[in-house]
């Protein structure tokens, strides 16, 4: 499905709502041409599945018509180049992704101011005894990649395609980086193309994983073949092993048969010893865990638990974070070597609010909660025993690492008004210092984020996050951007956006409304939310968005919606439910055919 620049697709909708101008003629007429369903008996029409041939002439001259029509209503007007021009300071800027180790060189993405997508570049990696401990960290720090510096290119999309609409992206490298994997994929389509490139040479491998729905990535020892994982809308997912320099014919089936198109599977490895884990997610409800040793039989697990089971593998134990028998989920581990569920050890009990994350650092436990869709964290002993907090900002989303330094952790604070930023904490002083700076250079000075909150029909209450500035009144002129999701599972969670960033700069106030079907507040908020009960997510969302009337902050002339995805069906599904409370939609990329969605 397409996946356009949302930041700057809303900027109709932003110059829609601040000019709010009167009505003006009616869009072009969209042809209906009925197709029918049947689904259990009942029929279900669709008068424009037409529109889904996007390159049809019919497809083709229908958005020209639309989007001329729009230009007659906007226009160019100082509004829209203002929006413009203040996102495009904030996402036109120069990017260097992560460093990688493979073979004998380290390889990065630098996205330069001015450029449309990253480049994949490589330089020789440092020798390893040379440095070490502290020095080799100080020396890491200091010689990171700069726009400026000179590297071997690797990977260039303008080389695929000039006009910037095939992206590629490495994917995983061999245990001798001898071996690229890297995908193609053409424009915001889910499916991709798997090449191998050869790094010493800079050419190709003859081998390609045709354009599908693929999973992830892993090589063997010897780094001769490779693990993947192959999803078929028809037949579902399947693990097949490829030897490099084979046919595909020729991959073996590891696992999989028996999943449907509706399950998705993986595998890791745990460390490097024997045993393999296996997973099985039936849609985002639950999944399944089994086990293998060696090339022994995948055996069975934990099956038909109903719960969600996410496993990590450290110091010769897997732990699971699971909502088995916890709906706001709890810490279990086990070892490998015993691995029947009687034997798993509990190590951080549920408690009333969201166990959120974890990591394990040396002898401690920190575990990150989500509280009112705020994050606090607790540190405890690996057995259970808790013996500190972590502090942090309130209102804030905030992740914990392993720290470069011993006796160190890095602390990672987000918020609606503070870019990413990182800091290492002293773990004898409690002291924080700055670690990693904003990339993102934003003046939040007269600004403030209210919480308040709304109780839906059905009688839940939860929080919507309000960001505007000091000065206004709130008196129901300002227009206002109602954020949703409200599903998959997902906790949406304090973090700053460079769209809802400018429109507060401008005057606006955007809203992020916290909605049953995610993850907020456990696996039974979740619930309340998905399949029979999708409704109440339409309703959570709609008596949100008559809060902000009722408290003052806008009125339904000046309130506009947006959401992509699943929360492209919720703003849709709430402007044919409500039109009356909304001036303007931004639906982007949505699932909107549930019948037909994959």
């Amino acid at each position: 499905m397409s996946r356009p620049r949302a930041p700057m697709a809303v900027v109709p909708v932003v110059v829609l709502l601040w000019s709010c101008s009167p009505p003006g003629p009616a869009a072009p007429a969209t042809a209906r041409h009925p197709v029918e369903d049947t689904l259990h008996g009942q029929v279900f029409v669709d008068d424009y599945r037409w529109l889904e041939e996007q390159s049809s002439p019919q497809t083709r001259a229908w958005i020209a018509a639309q989007n001329g029509f729009t230009e007659t209503v906007i226009g160019e007007t100082p509004e829209r180049a203002w929006f413009r021009d203040r996102l495009a300071a904030y996402l036109d800027r120069d990017d260097i992704g992560n460093v990688r180790k493979a073979g004998d060189y380290e390889y990065f993405t630098i996205r330069r101011k001015g450029e449309e997508m990253p480049v994949l570049y490589r330089r020789s990696a440092p020798d390893p005894d040379e440095s070490s401990g502290a020095d080799a960290a100080s020396s890491a720090a200091d010689d990171e990649p700069t726009v400026d510096g000179d590297y071997e290119t690797v990977l260039d999309p303008a080389s695929f395609d000039p006009s910037y609409r095939t992206p590629v992206q490495a994917m995983e490298y061999s245990p001798d980086g001898r071996v690229l994997v890297y995908s193609v994929r053409q424009g915001g389509a889910d499916e991709i193309e798997i090449r191998f490139r050869d790094l010493e040479t800079g050419e190709d491998l003859p081998d390609v994983l045709p354009r599908a729905l693929y999973g992830g990535i892993e090589f063997t020892e010897d780094g001769e073949s490779l693990y993947y994982t192959h999803r078929s809308r028809v037949d579902g997912p399947r693990i097949r092993l490829h030897r490099l320099g084979t046919s595909l014919d020729d991959d073996r089936e590891v696992w999989g048969a028996g999943f449907g198109p509706t399950s998705f599977i993986s595998h890791t490895r745990l460390g490097d010893g024997p045993f393999r884990i296996f997973s099985a997610q039936h849609g985002w409800a639950s999944n399944d865990l089994y086990l293998q040793e060696g090339d022994g039989p995948i055996r069975p697990l934990l099956v038909g638990s109903g719960a969600h089971l996410q496993t990590r593998f450290l110091d010769g134990r897997v732990w699971v974070r699971t909502d088995l028998n916890a709906p706001n989920y709890r810490l279990l581990s086990f070892d490998p070597r015993r691995p029947e569920p009687d034997a798993w050890l509990e190590v951080i009990p549920e408690t009333d609010h969201l166990l959120d994350s974890y990591a394990i650092v040396d002898e401690h436990i920190y575990v990150t909660y989500l509280e009112d869709v705020e994050n606090r964290i607790r540190v405890f002993t690996r057995d259970g025993v808790v013996t500190d907090s972590l502090p942090g900002p309130g209102g804030s989303s905030l992740t914990v690492r392993d720290g470069e330094e011993d006796g160190e952790v890095e602390l990672t604070v987000v918020n609606h008004l503070q870019p990413s930023v990182t800091y290492a904490v002293d773990l004898d002083t409690g002291e924080q210092s700055l670690e990693e700076p904003a990339e993102i250079d934003f003046d939040a000075s007269g600004l403030e984020v209210d919480k308040i909150w709304y109780a839906s029909d059905h009688g839940r209450s939860a929080p919507i996050y309000v960001v505007r500035r000091a000065d206004i009144e709130l008196d129901g002129s300002h227009p206002t951007i109602l954020n949703g999701y409200g599903g998959f599972n997902v906790s949406i969670k304090p973090g700053f956006s460079t769209t809802a960033a400018t429109w507060v700069e401008a005057g606006g106030i955007y809203a992020t409304a916290t909605l049953r079907g995610g993850s907020e507040y456990g696996e039974s908020w979740h619930r309340d939310g998905m399949l029979t009960r999708k409704q109440h997510v339409f309703d959570d969302f709609i008596a949100a968005a008559e809060r902000l009337v009722e408290l003052g902050y806008t009125s339904p002339d000046r309130l506009g919606i947006s959401g992509g995805s699943n929360g492209g069906l919720l703003v849709a599904s709430a402007m044919t439910q409500r039109p009356d409370l909304f001036r303007a939609v931004l639906c982007t990329y949505p699932d909107l055919d549930m019948i037909r969605f994959w």
